[in-house]
């Protein structure tokens, strides 16, 4: 899986959003193991990343549920 510039973008806009505590992730495990976005509701989120609510909870699927489950068919060079 390669990250696109949008990604990227995404990426550094979510560890600021973390950081300030705007968002959340959690680890669930009920059957399957998975990685959850917290406190992505209202339009402040819609704003900072430049996209809809549901564009950022479907990228952020995409970036780390499928991506780290394809990091352990391909190894280290998932994310190269």
């Amino acid at each position: 899986m390669r990250l696109t510039t949008k990604d990227k973008a995404f990426l550094e806009n979510l560890r600021r959003m973390t950081d300030d505590g705007e968002l959340s992730i959690e680890f669930r495990e009920d059957g399957i193991k998975r990685i959850i976005l917290r406190q992505n509701y209202g339009a402040k989120i819609a704003r900072h990343f430049g996209m809809s609510r549901q564009g950022v909870r479907w990228r952020f699927q995409r970036l780390f549920n499928q991506g780290y489950a394809e990091s352990y068919d391909y190894g280290d060079q998932a994310f190269m």
